[in-house]
């Protein structure tokens, strides 16, 4: 009998140890609700107390960095060189870290460089209409659950009304709408413009658009980063704002309207959840920043390819290289695809997660907050009737939506803002290199012959340049542009009227020189003595001829209205051209001056050279440099081109190996190719003389081995 009387009584504590329970959470529940209002507040001044501490630690961090660059900066002396390669920027990690936030606030203060101007109006008015779309949206939501109310009701001259003013409520918000599309798209263009416009001040002064393609390694393609790069960035930053402000005023506008509706503390539960979740899907976001400067990457080698092969068409042509360079861009393209392929795969295992995350997860969450009114009885809240709860659950799950929608577009916004750190880091590099380039930082891969171990050393160096009349090196050395020291220390002086003739074998530093004394090349020791760049005109053996009218191929660089104000006619032409027999091109084209056409395709390689020795008498510089310039011309011409030029008080650089130009020069720099030169004086007389006795001799020379063979002969007889 003893363990059937113990069942009742176990039975009996169960059900007291229950009631307890039941007493406890009522007392807590009961408690909880007199103190509601002082808990909510409590919990919402711990979240932004949390807030502004999480910001303030950022900014101490930030701080912290900072001063650890200053101190290694102070410990380098202030400068440093590039590293050999770039290695340092190759390994640099695209995402959202310090050296993201650095390079968005410069290309911003670039975008909006100040208050007044026309792109922060239009950003005020863009910010403007996405508050107003916010508002009308919950206005939009609270009239869906009246009209849904009314339904429910059956009362159909109310329904009618509502739909009627929600009718009317459309226009503004499809205004609103249309202007938020229109501010966006503008935005990006004057994003697009105040870049592109900074970076061509940048690449197209200082000579930078040749140093960062034959002084430094680090950009490949400058086109295709200006060209393509900034617009994907000037669009990608008018969205991310677009996408991410609203949002954020979206979700702060309908979570306090659903902790109205719903209570705070089922929106603070929801949230926890939700940002739970966030967390997990960010942990396993691929990094897409990386993925798009990897594709904008490899999309620009291809392009780059492509264009290789156009400008190089003649030659591929000639050595019928079509197969190999078949090979070359099919695995540029191949390579291009791969990477794209495996960025596609990667979207779509993530985009699957977001959508489920987003849409259903967080729907349910919606879903069981949006029942909390029905189910619990909240504090201040009354429903009266089934219309009243019917409105009240269909305002609160239009509102949900659009707070999960908002939420979604926050969580999606980060896969953009890792699309904007790619692109931010393509435009950012651009311009730290150019600036790099203009302080005279270069980044170069060495390929010397003997070594790079001591040119490196010489390479970091530099000299001195000082602007004067007549020109002077002093202990100059000069560099080939793979790193070898061809002239350890170059010496010589030049004054205005003596006419310098440079020759040597190929490799030798002529035009390294030449590009030293133009301002192409750095100085890397010594000192040079050298006039302002205006005062020296170069013409190579194949000269560039300018897209535009045959006028502008004799005044270039100069334009029109500089040509008017010099006070030259175009009578003042004709007879630059007329002494250099070129006054047909005048009557054989179309439009006479004004006549466009590619000149590089229309004309031989002789007129070229021609129109180049027009531009020279057209400029009348104190020097100019003339590499090979009339390996096209006849003699006749030939004789017309310097006689002309030292009639026009030009001193006369030349580098060229044809005889007939020695008697127009007064000195010789001759290098042997070795290291060593020789400067003198040029008597072009007895130059020539030798030069005659010398190739005698070599014909005697020749003919030895043939007497000794015969004396052989003759003494075996």
């Amino acid at each position: 009998m003893a363990p059937t009387q113990s069942k009742p009584v176990a039975l009996g504590s169960a059900a007291a140890r229950a009631h307890t329970i039941r007493a406890i959470v009522s007392q807590l529940t009961s408690m909880y609700l007199r103190h509601r209002t002082r808990i909510s507040r409590a919990v919402y001044i711990a979240l932004f107390v949390g807030l502004v501490n999480r910001i303030r630690s950022f900014i101490l961090d930030q701080r912290r960095a900072s001063a650890r660059e200053a101190a290694q900066r102070a410990e380098h002396g202030g400068t440093r060189s590039i590293p050999e390669g770039d290695a340092a920027d190759k390994s640099k990690k695209v995402g959202l870290n310090r050296e993201f936030l650095r390079s968005l606030v410069r290309l911003l203060r670039i975008v909006l460089p100040g208050w007044r101007t026309k792109e922060m109006g239009l950003l005020i008015s863009h910010s403007f209409f996405l508050v107003l779309r916010t508002l009308i949206s919950v206005k939009v939501a609270a009239m869906d659950g009246a009209i849904v109310k009314a339904l429910v009701k059956g009362n159909g001259r109310e329904f009618l009304m509502r739909i009627m003013w929600w009718m009317l409520l459309a226009l503004p918000a499809t205004f609103t709408n249309s202007m938020l599309a229109y501010h966006q798209a503008e935005l990006a263009l004057k994003y697009r413009t105040r870049l592109t416009q900074h970076i061509h001040d940048k690449y197209l002064s200082q000579l930078t658009f040749y140093g960062l393609t034959a002084l430094d390694d680090r950009i490949k393609n400058p086109d295709q980063l200006i060209a393509v790069d900034v617009t994907k960035f000037s669009s990608s930053l008018a969205e991310l704002y677009s996408n991410l402000a609203k949002p954020l005023l979206d979700m702060t506008i309908y979570t306090i309207q659903l902790s109205r509706s719903v209570g705070g503390e089922g929106v603070l539960f929801m949230s926890f959840l939700i940002q739970l979740s966030s967390n997990v899907m960010r942990a396993l976001t691929p990094p897409f920043g990386k993925f798009v400067a990897d594709e904008t990457r490899l999309e620009g080698e291809y392009r780059f390819q492509h264009s290789r092969l156009i400008d190089h068409s003649e030659e591929v042509a000639l050595y019928a290289g079509h197969a190999a360079e078949k090979d070359t861009l099919d695995k540029g393209y191949f390579t291009m695809i791969k990477m794209i392929n495996y960025h596609l795969r990667m979207r779509f295992y993530h985009g699957f997660m977001e959508d489920y995350v987003v849409k259903y997860f967080w729907g349910a969450l919606g879903l069981l907050l949006c029942s909390v009114p029905v189910f619990v009885k909240l504090p201040g809240h009354v429903v009266a009737s089934m219309g009243d709860r019917t409105e009240s659950f269909v305002t609160n799950r239009r509102l949900l939506v659009s707070a999960s929608d908002a939420f979604g577009r926050i969580t999606g916004s980060y896969r953009e803002v890792m699309e904007l750190a790619g692109y931010t880091s393509r435009v950012s590099s651009l311009l730290q290199v150019m600036d790099d380039v203009q302080a005279g930082r270069f980044s170069k891969k060495l390929v010397s012959s003997s070594g790079t171990e001591g040119n490196a050393a010489v390479l970091r160096g530099r000299g001195k340049v000082i602007e004067s009349k007549d020109i002077r090196f002093i202990d100059v050395p000069i560099i080939s542009p793979n790193g070898d020291v061809l002239v350890r220390a170059l010496s010589f002086s030049l004054q205005q009227g003596d006419h310098l003739l440079v020759v040597g074998p190929n490799g030798c530093g002529k035009s390294s020189m030449f590009r030293i004394l133009g301002g192409l090349w750095p100085v890397y020791g010594g000192t040079v003595h050298k006039p302002p760049f205006s005062d020296i005109f170069y013409i190579p053996q194949r000269p560039y001829l300018s897209k535009g009218s045959l006028r502008q191929q004799v005044i270039y660089p100069d334009g029109v209205r500089t040509m008017q104000a010099k006070g030259v006619t175009d009578a003042d032409l004709l007879a630059i051209l007329r002494a250099l027999s070129l006054e047909h091109l005048v009557d054989v084209s179309p439009d006479g001056w004004d006549t466009e056409t590619e000149w590089r395709e229309a004309v031989s390689g002789g007129v070229q050279q021609r129109l180049a020795m027009a531009r020279l008498f057209y400029h009348r510089p104190r020097y100019a440099i003339l590499d090979e310039c009339t390996s096209s011309v006849p003699l006749e011409t030939e004789k017309v081109m310097y006689d002309t030029a030292k009639q026009l008080g030009i001193t006369l650089m030349t580098v060229s190996h044809r005889r007939s130009l020695w008697k127009y020069h007064t000195h010789i720099l001759q290098f042997d190719g070795q290291g060593h030169y020789v400067f003198t004086k040029l008597d072009a007389g007895r130059r020539l003389r030798l030069e005659d006795e010398k190739e005698d001799l070599e014909v005697l020379l020749r003919g030895v081995p043939e007497i000794e063979r015969r004396i052989k002969e003759l003494s075996a007889e």
